[in-house]
């Protein structure tokens, strides 16, 4: 067997970071390159590259050991070819945000993001360089010499930082001001600095107890004797101006082209991901006041409207309800042991099925009932709908979206949009078949989405960071017999500027309950 033999631990460190500088920041070098062309900065690019090669080598030196130094660099090489994969690929960031999201993917999710080039970055910038380390046999030194030869590479590698900062500060100084999001793809810095966020996230926010109780004044107000039917349909990364209702140049909406039908134009998402937009939206917490710590610590809307009598169901055909619906009926709609509508893939028109009998097996109390679709969830858009509905050609049929045209992404995105619409028509046909109740489905999507614009792809970058085809969402209203009234109030609000805000607020109005947390400033129907 082959034994790479090295002087000791620091030489390896001073190699370790090298081969994190050139191999592993490409996404970096060219997004500083678009900011800073390289025929006006040359030297400021090599300050750089010294600074991010010196930055990476002191964190080393912190933090690892003659006896950790082999699994922490394995597992680096592993992380950072993971995340230099979709850096590179998506031009995403990773950061604590997308972290969550990474681990409350599932493995039909996960399918959709696994390619040969994929493979390629965890065998070449994983699994080869990790074996090297392993195979490595260090000549270390006794505890003394060990300690007094790290404090002097430290001390070296901070002069090295201070003095490259300093020569260059005004540079640095509008480095830092102007363009804040380059720092984000420093790989693998980045990655460690948001495992330590999210880390201390989850300890922050883990579960010391029941949820606080919310809203233990809620009533329903009935109004007249007919009971209420409301559907939720919670969209995925469903970009508001790729709706022709919101003057679209395509027809993506043309399946629920209703009278009945009113489009919000002007939505923007809490979040860019569906880890922390799904909770924001069914919170009472504000987009100012909201944390994911403090959302899940406390009771949403699903549970006050169930606490006021409503009959509340969650059905999903995406990951899962990211803990909204903890503590009410949910249905998992991804396995065609329980979706009747699958092909390659279980389709979201499937979550109809049966929901005549769930409500004939409820005669008492109003319903609400939540369906969150896979709708639009990328890279993969040419599989979220079945070929029938193939309109816009040519289309990307790869998910490895960053080797196709933009025309052919945005196809298949449309088409996906187009399906969706039909999905919701499906649901407007169900609820016109209830003829004892009045009846209305709010649509409203959780993210956006980029398309390759910027090159930028999917979503979930830091909110102050993102483009509005990530913040800005496809939302609409459709109103049956008996919300006549609550009809007319939302087309007079409807162009006005709005937010997942107004959703809490806008439910409770819908289902006339009456609650201290209800803010009839944000309800639309009120």
């Amino acid at each position: 067997m082959t034994v790479f033999k090295a002087n000791g631990s620091i030489t390896t460190l001073l190699c370790a970071a090298f081969f994190f500088t050139v191999a592993y920041n490409t996404s970096f070098y060219h997004n500083v390159v678009a900011r800073y062309p390289l025929d006006q900065n040359l030297a400021f690019l090599i300050s750089l590259t010294v600074l991010l090669f010196s930055s990476i080598a002191f964190f080393l030196g912190l933090v690892v050991n003659k006896f950790t130094v082999k699994p922490v660099l394995i597992f680096l090489f592993l992380a950072a070819a993971v995340c230099a994969y979709f850096m590179n690929s998506y031009n995403v960031i990773i950061d604590a945000s997308m972290l969550r999201n990474s681990l409350m993917t599932d493995s039909r999710e996960v399918a959709d993001l696994i390619s040969a080039r994929f493979i390629a970055y965890i065998l070449l910038l994983g699994v080869v360089p990790g074996v090297i380390v392993y195979r490595m046999r260090l000549r270390c030194r006794s505890g003394k010499r060990e300690l007094i030869g790290r404090m002097k590479y430290l001390g070296a590698l901070l002069l090295v930082i201070v003095a490259n900062l300093l020569l260059m500060s005004q540079e640095y100084t509008s480095f830092i001001r102007e363009h804040k999001d380059l720092r984000y793809y420093m790989n693998p810095l980045t990655f460690v600095y948001s495992a330590g966020k999210f880390i201390d996230g989850v300890v922050a926010g883990s579960d010391t107890g029941e949820r606080k109780v919310m809203g233990e004044d809620a009533r329903v107000a009935r109004v007249g004797s007919q009971r209420k039917l409301v559907v939720l349909v919670v969209g995925e990364a469903t970009r508001a101006d790729h709706w022709s209702l919101n003057g679209y140049e395509r027809d993506t909406n043309a399946p629920v082209e209703d009278d009945a039908v009113i489009s919000l134009p002007n939505v923007q998402s809490c979040a860019t991901s569906t880890a922390y937009s799904l909770p924001c939206m069914f919170s009472a917490l504000g987009f100012d006041d909201y944390n994911l710590s403090d959302a899940n610590a406390q009771e949403n809307l699903l549970d006050v409207l169930q606490r006021a009598g409503v009959n509340v169901l969650w059905r999903d055909n995406n990951s899962d309800s990211k803990g909204v619906a903890v503590a009410v009926p949910f249905e998992d709609f991804r396995s065609p042991d329980v979706n009747p509508v699958c092909d390659i893939e279980c389709r979201d028109v499937g979550m109809l099925a049966g929901l005549d009998d769930y409500v004939q097996a409820h005669p008492e109390g109003d319903f609400v009932i939540v369906l969150h679709q896979m709708g639009n969830h990328g890279p993969a858009y040419y599989k979220r709908y079945p070929p029938e509905y193939e309109r816009f050609t040519p289309v990307c049929k790869t998910n490895q979206i960053e080797q196709c045209t933009q025309e052919e992404i945005r196809n298949a995105y449309d088409n996906a949009v187009l399906y969706s619409n039909a999905f919701l028509s499906s649901v407007i046909d169900f609820l016109k078949q209830q003829d004892d109740f009045s009846t209305a489905m709010l649509y409203m999507a959780d993210h956006g989405e980029s398309l390759g614009e910027m090159g930028l792809y999917l979503h979930g970058l830091p909110y102050a960071l993102a483009p509005e085809a990530q913040t800005h969402v496809a939302s609409m209203l459709w109103f049956g017999k008996g919300f006549e009234q609550e009809g007319e109030r939302v087309r007079a609000k409807a162009v006005q500027s709005l937010s997942h805000d107004n959703y809490f607020h806008t439910v409770l109005g819908m289902l006339n309950v009456d609650t201290g947390l209800h803010n009839p400033a944000l309800d639309l129907v009120r």
